[in-house]
């Protein structure tokens, strides 16, 4: 089943929505209106997380929501998961691509164009840019200018995602570049998720 790649991204952190009730949140943000859910753990090994991602993954579906696993590429093959993201440092996306074939690649490009270029070339499905603001989950990320945005859209042709220290004060920022996917991590969890969720997608609607 082929589900689009748009609207709000959430992605889970491991500290915001530990594992033991990560379901609870993710399931809170599915119901107010999230579009994709990213399961990202930094800390924990593949067999740790794969009881948690199963059942991330069956919640994702019973929405018709892609379920989207953070550098995992092994295990987002064993479970068939919706999909798999992957990072400067993680691995090559034709070495990701031979591990899980099926399934949707995402790619962090930070702020190179040149990056995502490349990436599109090499079969990416989306490319993620950011941090735009300063960012609670991410404290030393660089903050790149919205314009690579709007350069973006015009140089490559798959979805394109926006990540980093987005929140209700500036979502509105950001849609209007008219972005695919705008990612949000404390935004969404810390605090009320289904009502933060629902206030995300308001500021999207320009």
């Amino acid at each position: 089943m082929q589900r689009s790649l748009n609207g709000l991204y959430v992605i889970t952190d491991e500290y915001l929505t530990p594992d033991e009730t990560v379901h609870s949140y993710v399931e809170d943000a599915l119901i107010a209106g999230a579009s994709i859910v990213q399961y990202r753990n930094k800390t924990k090994s593949d067999e740790e997380v794969e009881e948690v991602c199963r059942i991330l993954q069956s919640l994702c579906s019973s929405h018709n929501v892609p379920f989207i696993i953070d550098d995992r590429p092994h295990l987002a093959a064993k479970m068939n998961a919706d999909g798999l993201h992957i990072g400067k440092d993680d691995m090559p996306i034709e070495e990701a691509r031979k591990i899980f074939p099926k399934g949707i690649i995402g790619v962090s490009c930070y702020g190179s164009i040149r990056k995502a270029r490349e990436a599109q070339q090499e079969g990416a499905d989306y490319v993620a840019f950011g941090s735009f603001f300063a960012s609670p989950t991410k404290p030393h990320s660089g903050i790149i200018s919205l314009n690579v945005l709007h350069k973006a859209k015009e140089a490559i042709d798959i979805p394109i995602c926006a990540i980093g220290g987005i929140s209700q004060t500036n979502i509105g920022q950001i849609a209007a570049t008219q972005t695919d996917m705008i990612s949000v991590v404390s935004a969404a969890f810390k605090g009320n998720t289904k009502e933060n969720v629902s206030n995300l997608i308001k500021g999207m609607k320009i």
